[in-house]
């Protein structure tokens, strides 16, 4: 069985204070939960003071972005060993909102995760389709065209699926559990013909999860955690997702 992953993103939330003030009121919370891996990925700005808090804990950290090149002349950019030398162990790369606001295209969500593995980091890959791409009945040709692209070339070790239909990102509209089931299905598919045995692959789901769905989004045989978003910001509502996630 794949061990549950939930991972929390902050977006851009949340001061040094408010990052603290969280983790250090998280941590009691979910203090003996050794059977679910959870990451916090917060803004740049407090990598180093989550770093810091989360270091005698299992918690792992996360950046939310990263720059494809290794370093140079990229103002306003974040490079691997930056992430890593901040105790970052994951990047989220290719999130729907750096798809739609800051044009990320398959070829740059490639090149991040290419520089990510090379340096040593895990990787969480967002793939999802639009409302009209889901209504119109091609959910699966743009999730097959995003696969494609962002995995050219990569092998799937230490690399995350995180399915976010885009429609129900930040609306309170979340898939049935069965939609998301069955899209999961559809992504481990994919995976097994273009990457070989993809049984080991995570796919977690994101998209208005909470403490309310997350039971039943568990309960389906191909979903394996959350990337979590708004009801990843205080830390009970966080905390409670976590212990619903237990298979």
């Amino acid at each position: 069985m794949r061990r549950p992953y939930i991972a929390a993103n902050w977006k851009m939330m949340k001061n040094l204070a408010e990052t603290e003030e969280f983790i250090n009121s998280f941590i009691p919370l979910v203090a003996g939960i050794s059977d679910v891996d959870i990451l916090i990925a917060p803004p740049f700005t407090s990598l180093s003071i989550a770093s810091h808090l989360l270091l005698p804990t299992n918690i792992k950290l996360g950046a939310q972005n990263m720059h494809y090149e290794e370093n140079g002349a990229y103002t306003g950019e974040i490079s691997a060993d930056m992430l890593l030398f901040a105790g970052c162990s994951t990047v989220i790369i290719g999130h729907s909102e750096r798809r739609q606001y800051f044009n990320e295209t398959d070829e740059i969500v490639n090149k991040k995760i290419k520089t990510a593995k090379k340096k040593g980091l895990e990787v969480i890959l967002c793939v999802g389709e639009s409302l009209e791409e889901r209504e119109s009945g091609r959910t699966f040709g743009v999730l097959d065209k995003q696969l494609a692209g962002s995995l050219k070339d990569i092998s799937m070790d230490g690399v995350t699926v995180a399915y976010e239909p885009i429609w129900a990102i930040g609306t309170g509209r979340t898939a049935t559990p069965e939609i998301a089931n069955e899209t999961h299905g559809y992504i481990r598919e994919w995976l097994n013909k273009n990457k070989g045995n993809a049984g080991s692959v995570r796919i977690q789901y994101g998209g208005s999860v909470k403490p309310e769905n997350i039971s039943e989004l568990m309960a389906q045989s191909e979903i394996d955690g959350a990337l979590v978003g708004g009801a990843s910001l205080k830390p009970e509502s966080f905390a409670n997702i976590i212990k619903g996630a237990k298979k």
